[in-house]
């Protein structure tokens, strides 16, 4: 495999312009007309010009072109070439087919720029990273015009199926603007995207209005319970059904109850500072028993066969030490992958903290051998836990806890959404369920809690109530009938929007992937706001629909108007977010702050 890997590299580099060539190659470019539409004079050259264009499948090549022009009406048109146009973009060096390779491996791919540059280097085609930047956003652009331009044909599409289901949402992050997307859940082509300085109703509604001039009225919208959307899609859609996310419900719902007693729970044991503790004492553990391997194999049998040990029995309580605190450190690790409040880490770590004193106060003195000093290494970790064991409060947070825990879990089951044990992760909730039988459960659900006895006391019990009286009517949803050109349909909406939460969380992985950094702030600000439309790119259908008829992309965006990508590139570059250079040189001085207060007081 290598050998033939390393013949097609050595084929394509041969085969390529600049080995076939000594000197970069002229290629002549000229229009096809000949004829003045008007008066049928033959076209006369109104001058000539030459520019370097680098594309794939040519390699870089010098392009000279003659413009002609008639020269006996008043036609005063200039004709240029045609199938240069159809090459490049006119202004740009690089072709349409670099184009679309950097674009797709940006945004498709992942592909940091270091990378795209030694992928086109091995093509033969040198690039520098602000041009593989440059290239990225205006593919997007191109990208952006082509969708608004087959947005006739998109809504043709989605009425044939019955119309469009309209799922909402956005990211964001500290400090940076909120991207919010909408996205068809019954074909999942994403249909419009923005970014806004915030999730206001007043922001939000332009944005709707403009998804319904393009593709006209959803048969439904399924969005989170931020105010601004709820009031935005009341606004804009008063007739149309919209349901809340079953997902978002329940997390919001869970927030309310439980994040105030998780919190105390998690600022109570920072405060004992035990995990670093516990690691350290695990490192020097880890150390003695590096000096022994077959010490860790014969502890896994014992423990395995169930079998008190009968060698080496001075050392099994060191292993037996090292191996309860990987256990009770691996309880800050539980969860089912749903996130807060569905998975509660810090209760877990704090349970096992206190179990594993519990078990250690039944075992430390026991002697395997007689002799206490083999026991030394779960008497200090005894010692460690009996700060958290000792703690009273903690105690009572937990038990606290654990009663709305209790409570979540079994809302959690009647509406059947990330279960208790369940693997699912945000595709929980994703399979078709009948919504009577959930209705009847979350009915019950309501009734116990609202019998109990502490449910006055108790001041969490009744917003959570509350949430569920409020968003009852929409959160089950029947199948809704539809009218299209072969018939009567019903569609059944998704009752979560996890279809959107998985495509942002591939949005913020491809991101942090791109850029190398966790926080996605600053991509936020830079990026250009269509560019989750890149995702459609895998959609077979709406590829066919974005194409009409052309053989690729390249051809596609070869018949965009230019002018109109100058428009959208200069908007881009105006609201991109960047601070000023020189500003941004005046506030690093250690002494701007007393500088510019100085000014002030000049004046006072």
């Amino acid at each position: 495999m290598s050998t033939l890997q390393h013949y097609r590299e050595k084929m394509a580099q041969e085969s390529s312009a600049g080995y076939l060539f000594a000197q970069r190659p002229r290629l002549p470019f000229r229009s096809e007309r000949i004829h003045c539409p008007d008066c049928r004079t033959s076209l006369t050259v109104h001058k000539t010009r030459t520019k370097t264009l680098h594309t794939l499948h040519l390699g870089s090549f010098t392009a000279h072109e003659t413009l002609l022009q008639c020269s006996d009406c008043q036609n005063q048109t200039i004709y240029a070439a045609k199938d240069l146009n159809r090459l490049a973009p006119c202004g740009c060096r690089f072709g349409y087919d670099v184009m679309v390779f950097v674009g797709k491996a940006l945004f498709l791919r992942h592909r940091r720029s270091a990378e795209i540059i030694e992928e086109l280097l091995a093509r033969n085609l040198r690039i520098s990273g602000s041009e593989v930047e440059y290239l990225g956003k205006k593919f997007v652009v191109y990208l952006a015009l082509a969708h608004r331009q087959s947005a006739p044909r998109l809504r043709e599409t989605m009425r044939e199926k019955g119309g469009y289901i309209l799922h909402l949402d956005g990211t964001w992050e500290c400090r940076g603007p909120m991207l919010m997307s909408s996205l068809d859940s019954i074909s999942e082509i994403v249909l419009g995207n923005v970014k806004l300085p915030s999730e206001k109703t007043e922001e939000i509604i332009p944005f709707l209005k403009e998804i319904k001039r393009r593709y006209g009225v959803p048969v439904a919208v399924v969005h989170d319970m931020g105010v601004g959307i709820v009031a935005a899609v009341e606004k804009v859609f008063p007739a149309i059904a919209h349901f809340i996310c079953h997902f978002h419900f329940l997390r919001d719902v869970g927030k309310d109850l439980l994040e105030q007693d998780y919190d105390a729970i998690r600022k109570r044991l920072r405060k004992h500072a035990l995990s670093e503790k516990l690691q350290y004492h695990a490192q020097r553990l880890k150390a003695s028993l590096d000096q022994q391997p077959g010490l860790v194999d014969h502890f896994c049998h014992s423990v395995q066969a169930n079998c008190v040990p009968t060698q080496e029995m001075d050392r099994f309580p060191l292993v037996c030490a090292y191996s309860l605190i990987q256990w009770v450190l691996e309880g800050k690790a539980q969860g089912e992958g749903y996130g807060f409040p569905f998975d509660r880490p810090q209760v877990e770590w704090a349970k096992r903290l206190v179990l594993l004193d519990a078990q250690l106060e039944q075992i430390k003195n026991v002697h395997l051998r007689d002799q206490w000093r083999d026991n030394i290494p779960l008497f200090k970790l005894s010692c460690e836990l009996k700060k958290v064991s000792g703690d009273e409060g903690l105690q009572r947070m937990i038990e606290a806890i654990e009663i709305k825990m209790e409570a979540f879990d079994q809302l959690r089951t009647a509406m059947r959404i990330a279960e208790v044990g369940g693997s699912a992760g945000l595709n929980s909730g994703s399979e078709p369920v009948a919504m009577g039988p959930i209705q009847k459960a979350v009915n019950q659900f309501r009734q116990k809690i609202t019998a109990r006895s502490d449910y006055s006391s108790n001041h969490h019990w009744k917003p959570m109530i509350d949430q569920i009286d409020k968003y009852g009517d929409k959160l089950f949803a029947d199948p809704i009938a539809v009218e299209t050109p072969h018939g009567r349909l019903l569609i059944q909406p998704q009752r979560t929007n996890n279809i959107m939460e998985r495509f942002f969380r591939d949005f913020r992985r491809g991101a942090r992937r791109k850029t190398g950094h966790n926080s996605i702030s600053k991509f936020l600000r830079s990026m250009i706001a269509d560019t989750p439309l890149v995702r459609n790119l895998n959609h077979a259908q709406y590829l066919k629909v974005l194409l009409h008829g052309h053989a690729n992309l390249e051809d596609c965006f070869a018949e965009i108007d230019i002018d109109a990508v100058r428009r959208e590139m200069e908007a881009a570059r105006r609201s991109a977010e960047r601070v000023p250079q020189k500003i941004r040189q005046l506030v690093g001085a250690p002494d701007f702050l007393s500088m510019l207060c100085g000014l002030f007081r000049k004046r006072a």
